[in-house]
Parts: C-alpha cells; structure tokens; sequence
C-alpha cells in the first residue's frame, strides 16, 4: 500500500495543540491564583478558568488528532498493513482526512480513538459505560463521540464535489465510508448501523471483502489519482 501523507500540516497542527494545551493550563492556573489571592476580582477568575478550559479542549482536540502517538494516520496504516500496491491512502492530502484508494473502491475512513461502549440509538451515535472515571475521562481529557453521522455527511459531500469539479465526465463512482475505532477498549455495540463501524483490527477484511463485491477498474484509479496530490 502506498502512503501520501501531508507531513508539513502534521508537524504545524502538532505544535499548535502543544502551545494550545501549555497556555490552556498556565490560564487555567492563573484563574485559580486569583480567585483564591484576590477573591474581589472573582469576575476575571472566572474568565481566565473558561478561557483556560476552551484552551485546553482546542489544545486536545489538535493532540489528539496530530500530536499524540500513535497518531490516527498511523494507527490506520498499521491496519491496514499488507494491501497491495494497488491501494494508495492519503492523508491530509485529499478533501477528506484520511481516503483510500483502491480496487476496493473510493473509501473515506473516519478514526474514533473512544474507548466504552458504542452504540447507535434513536439515530444518534452514543458512547455509554465507563463509571465515574469515563465521565471525567470525556469532559477533561478525553474527546467525546461527537457526530459521527454529521461527520459522514460531510465528507461524502466533499468527496462527491471533488469528483464532480475534477472529474466532471466520469460516472459517479459509489463513495464508501466507514467509522474506524482505534482503541482496543472500544466495545461495538451496533446492529444495522447507517454506516459500517468497525475494530481497527477488522478493517482490512472490510476493504478485501468490499473488492470482491464491488470496486473500481484500474483506470478509474488512475483517473482519480492523477487529480489528487502527490
């Protein structure tokens, strides 16, 4: 498999979640010194503590994503280790963060480092379980589930519109998404989801299953490759 990926934008996006989360936590210090110091200014400690707090969620989302290793590039790679040369993923270098490209298809992935238990009910992705400590764990240091589903959304009208500005004489190829869950504490908890959901270490027989069932002709490949970057 070959890997593009946009290493510039990793390292840049790395460093604004370090500075991000050293000044979210210096803030969120220098509220708490005030409040207790000089309790007559209590309006600007309160301040400082949301300004500290909004810095600190900005600086984990950028951790998580660009900072933290393994990263989730990577922890995608590794799962998919061992496709062939036919298959090319691009990171940070598509309209979508991480897309792969093969005879299996046009695939957005889209990685959830959560741990707990996941579920889909009444047409929401949830994350449930966990006690206490997976409650603080989401609020304070850890990323919640988001939406996923707004999330797919998204992607497959970036993707669909890069096609069609692009490629504007090829027949709408199917795009296929799924949501990928990196932590091994992850527990999919989903019957007929509206889009695949899998273990990070299933993800390869997804792909290789798909390519047997429905994918792209060499040259589609190659037409699509030719408009994405290097």
């Amino acid at each position: 498999m070959r890997i593009i990926r946009n290493d510039k934008m990793i390292q840049r996006n790395a460093k604004i979640g370090a500075f991000t989360s050293l000044g979210g936590l210096a803030v969120l210090v220098a509220g708490l010194v005030v409040s207790f110091s000089k309790p007559e200014l209590v309006t600007y400690a309160w301040g400082a503590l949301l300004l500290g707090f909004i810095l600190t969620q900005v600086g984990l989302y950028f951790g998580n994503r660009w900072g933290r290793k393994p990263r989730p590039d990577e922890l995608l790679d590794a799962g998919l280790k061992g496709l062939d040369d036919r298959y090319t993923i691009y990171h940070y270098k598509s309209p979508v963060a991480h897309l792969l490209l093969g005879p299996a298809g046009i695939w957005i992935l889209l990685p959830y480092q959560q741990a707990g238990r996941i579920v889909f009910d009444k047409g929401r992705w949830r994350q449930k379980g966990g006690g206490f400590i997976q409650g603080y764990m989401r609020i304070f240091a850890q990323e919640g589930l988001g939406r996923p589903d707004l999330d797919v959304v998204a992607d497959l009208d970036a993707m669909g519109k890069f096609i069609k500005k692009f490629l504007p004489d090829m027949e709408s190829p199917d795009i296929q998404t799924a949501l990928v869950m990196t932590n091994e504490k992850a527990e999919i908890d989903v019957e007929d989801p509206p889009t695949p959901i899998v273990a990070l270490k299933k993800l390869k027989d997804l792909i290789r299953k798909t390519a047997k069932e429905k994918g792209l002709s060499a040259t589609q490949i190659q037409e699509i490759q030719n408009v994405l970057p290097e």
